[in-house]
């Protein structure tokens, strides 16, 4: 410690070394408490800046090392800071006279991680860094996913291809499947145990049969195998991240949270199929940086791509042990709607998606209705071409040829009728082009106005006390503004926060009064009072309770408006499926809400519509569980009908039900 070779390493300082030492024996001593971790987080930041190692952790590593293996249940963090360490690039090699200790630190570090995870109790996430900190420093390159970002709750994941070398990013990645997608990695070749084998023996006896269910055993066996022969550096990536979830289903906690974490770090052992070269890598080989021995394979069953898993329909599976309706598997036949026992549940009619229907294939992203007193209901369907189709909801006809006034995928859609009586469709694009159309007619009422703001990902039409009607158009960006529906031009900017905007909807509150609701990337949720000039004063509006939402888990992803008798409420929906209602005056909840739907039943697109006899239900859609849920508030009643597309979005008009998909729309009749 008191050599002056430390005034040639970069990075640390000897005194900083001597003070987390210090707090480390503190909390030796004590026999509990975290003291150490601040001055352990200044000298990281020192030694690890940007995924590069400076030398000085070559000298700091065996000191640290030598104390923490002592009590390995205590440092956990400390485990996955060094397996981001030795994932990392050092700035220089490894000094000549440091090279002997550093590696043995490494190797009893790689031991000490591994007694660490089998005695302490981490959460589900940090179980997760755990784990894969044991594979990184047990020396295995799949170590390198540290580096990733795995929020699964947020569900996304990129992936950039061996090939081409293309980034991909993958949105609702991270469901949690019922039961496997694909089936289980191949078991690795038998390899003799190195020096850590014997603790990693112990963590195969750990992976009890039956922890995740009879179905995901194939992968549990791949688990044990990599952990009975110690981690070599050359088992296969999708094996080694099987040992990562079941790790994780194993120890993490609470024992709910460990297992859902794993089932969901399972989906990381299939494959990728890129849309840039159309070669199919196994996803580990898609997570770290030029993985040796990547080369590209023909499918295993089930591979995933930026438009979901290829292979056959999930929906076909049995959908038994959903809450509400055992089995009710629905499935359109002859232009009705069936259950498993052939019970007629409803009229369906495919608008799109067949050879005969313009658009046909054509996925959709957008949707909305048009109500007009002179003529028949049309509902405008948006695919990703940035062509618009008008049709009859009640016969499914073409009114218009296809509109095509621009050429970027369209994002959003919304109708407004003008208080001089005019409807006005507007289509919201990719490039953040908005277009005014005339329903009646086709034609555009303006040129395409350019949007410097980002993506129209949202739009609303709201009603504001001077007696006008405005349109609303949200971006990613966070720009959210109130815009003259003739021109388009803006007027005024809501959203002071500047958060990135994934979903907003109108709320009236009164004759010619409406609110604007919107749920940010952040799963926050905001209400703002289109009516007062600052953007900061709340005017008629509250927020829903955010100590409620916190409380419930709530990260909000879309909001919708429902109508509750003499009044609209608030409808906020997370990814688990979970609705709860708001009153907007108040920001308080009303009534018990909408549980969590299936699992794998990513929550993706919601609306609300009122029934004849004047019930109200609220629909949502999935497009993972390719699945819609029709909740009655009142009651409390739910449906769940399977269908055999992807949900993209809904709108609705009266007791037709409008649902856009993954190969076009179709309209269901509710009663």
């Amino acid at each position: 410690m008191d050599s002056p070779r430390w005034r040639d390493l970069d990075g640390v300082s000897v005194e900083e070394l001597k003070e987390v030492l210090e707090a480390m024996a503190t909390t030796g001593a004590a026999g509990a408490g975290e003291d150490w971790k601040e001055p352990w987080s200044r000298v990281l930041d020192g030694l690890l800046q940007q995924e590069t190692l400076y030398s000085g952790a070559f000298a700091v590593l065996p000191h640290l090392v030598e104390v923490a293996a002592a009590s390995p249940g205590r440092y956990v963090g400390l485990w996955v800071d060094l397996g981001l360490m030795v994932t990392a690039e050092p700035a220089k090699p490894v000094p000549a006279d440091l090279e002997a200790g550093f590696t043995a630190a490494v190797r009893l570090a790689a031991q000490a991680a591994v007694r660490g995870y089998l005695t302490a109790g981490a959460s589900a996430a940090q179980c997760a860094y755990l784990a894969l900190s044991c594979a990184a420093l047990a020396g295995h390159r799949i170590g390198e996913v540290l580096w990733q970002s795995l929020e699964l709750e947020e569900g996304s994941i990129v992936l950039s291809c061996p090939g081409c070398e293309s980034e991909t990013e993958i949105a609702d990645f991270f469901v949690d499947p019922v039961r496997p997608l694909f089936e289980a990695p191949g078991l690795p070749d038998p390899a003799a145990a190195p020096p850590d084998g014997p603790v990693w023996g112990e963590v195969a006896a750990a992976l009890a049969d039956g922890v995740l269910g009879q179905e995901w055993e194939p992968f549990l066996r791949v688990a044990r195998a990599v952990a009975a022969a110690g981690v070599p550096a050359g088992t296969p990536g999708p094996a080694v991240l099987c040992l990562v979830a079941a790790m994780v289903a194993v120890k993490g906690t609470p024992d709910w949270a460990g297992k859902e974490w794993a089932r969901k770090l399972m989906l990381l052992t299939g494959d990728f199929r890129c849309p840039d070269c159309e070669q199919t890598w196994a996803i580990a080989d898609c997570l770290v940086e030029d993985p040796d021995g990547a080369r590209p394979h023909d499918a295993r069953g089930r591979v995933r791509t930026e438009d979901g898993w290829s292979g056959p329909s999930r929906a076909s599976a049995p959908q038994a042990g959903r809450t509400g309706e055992p089995g009710a598997g629905l499935r359109p036949e002859g232009g009705v709607l069936l259950a498993a026992d052939r019970t007629p549940r409803g009229r369906v009619r495919v608008l799109s998606g067949s050879a005969s229907a313009p658009g046909s294939g054509e996925g959709v992203n957008a949707l909305a209705v048009v109500s007009s007193p002179a003529g028949p209901t049309l509902v405008a369907a948006a695919g990703d071409t940035g062509t618009v189709f008008l049709r009859d909801v009640a016969d499914g006809r073409l009114v218009h040829a296809p509109l095509a006034a621009h050429p970027n995928p369209v994002r959003s859609l919304t109708a407004l009728r003008l208080p001089d009586g005019p409807l006005v469709l507007a289509s919201g694009h990719a490039d953040g082009t908005l277009v005014l159309w005339d329903p009646g007619t086709g034609q555009p009422l303006c040129e395409p106005l350019a949007n410097w703001l980002g993506s129209v990902e949202g739009m609303c039409a709201v009603a504001v006390p001077d007696g006008r009607t405005l349109l609303v158009t949200a971006t990613p960006r966070g720009a959210v503004r109130l815009r003259d529906p003739r021109t388009g031009e803006p007027l005024a900017r809501l959203n002071p926060t500047g958060r990135a905007i994934e979903s907003i909807a109108a709320v009236p509150i009164s004759p010619g009064h409406t609110l604007v609701a919107a749920s940010d990337a952040q799963g926050d949720v905001h209400l703002w009072d289109p009516a007062v000039d600052d953007a900061w004063e709340p005017g008629a509006a509250t927020p829903p309770s955010k100590r409620v939402r916190e409380d419930h888990r709530h990260r909000v992803a879309l909001v919708a408006t429902v109508a509750a008798h003499d009044r609209h409420l608030v409808a906020t929906g997370d990814r688990r499926g979970v609705v709860m209602l708001w009153d907007p005056t108040t920001g308080t909840p009303v009534g018990d809400g909408l549980p969590t739907d299936a699992p794998g039943s990513l929550l993706t697109a919601m609306t609300a519509t009122t029934l004849p006899g004047g019930r109200t239900v609220l629909v949502t859609g999935s497009n993972s569980g390719r699945s819609l849920r029709v909740w009655e508030p009142g009651t409390g009643t739910v449906q769940h009908l399977a269908l055999d597309v992807a949900v993209t979005c809904l709108a609705a008009a009266g007791p037709d039900l409008v649902v856009g998909h993954d190969g076009g729309v179709l309209t269901l009749r509710l009663t």
